[in-house]
């Protein structure tokens, strides 16, 4: 039984905002969100957007808003704050402001963590949908969870989601 997804007819470069959530990290020790934008670019997409906020949920959420304004960003990648700690509050300012959510994203990613990790896996608050048409992923911030979130889920159904949001590509694609 063959469970790949059905091939896009075409290549498209989804440009994207990648945002790391943390209190402690900065550019240098961000190992997470540098993974995220190398293994965007190695899939030919583009990065447009890179930056490090606190655990705040109103700079959480002002950011959302400042690249749903961004005509030139598709897909906001975000790492980090998605536990249950009490700083952790990136699920939970995003969740306020989704249109539409992707409820599989979540179960899923929580799937496959649980088959790497065990039952730690129903801490995880990942979480992706959809604000002012741009796609939103909320990813833990350990660089495992980072890479099987990637590799698993956004890269192989990132520019089937994005053409699903955006008319003008779609009819392109077809």
């Amino acid at each position: 039984m063959n469970l790949q997804p059905h091939p896009d007819s075409a290549k498209i470069t989804v440009t994207c905002a990648v945002i790391t959530v943390s209190d402690t990290r900065t550019t240098e020790t961000d190992q997470s969100g540098q993974l995220i934008k190398q293994l965007l670019l190695t899939a030919n997409h583009a990065v447009g957007v890179y930056a490090i906020i606190k655990d705040e949920p109103a700079q959480i959420q002002a950011q959302i808003e400042l690249l749903g304004k961004t005509s030139n960003v598709d897909a906001l990648i975000f790492n980090g704050g998605t536990g249950i700690a009490p700083r952790d509050t990136t699920y939970d300012a995003i969740e306020k402001l989704l249109a539409k959510t992707l409820p599989g994203f979540g179960e899923l990613f929580r799937f496959l963590s649980y088959q790497q990790i065990g039952s730690r896996a129903i801490a995880s608050r990942a979480v992706a949908g959809i604000y002012q048409n741009k796609l939103i992923f909320s990813l833990p911030g350990s660089s495992t969870a980072v890479l099987l979130g990637m590799e698993k889920l956004i890269l192989p159904e990132l520019v089937h989601l994005v053409t699903q949001l955006d008319d003008t590509r779609r009819q392109r694609v077809v």
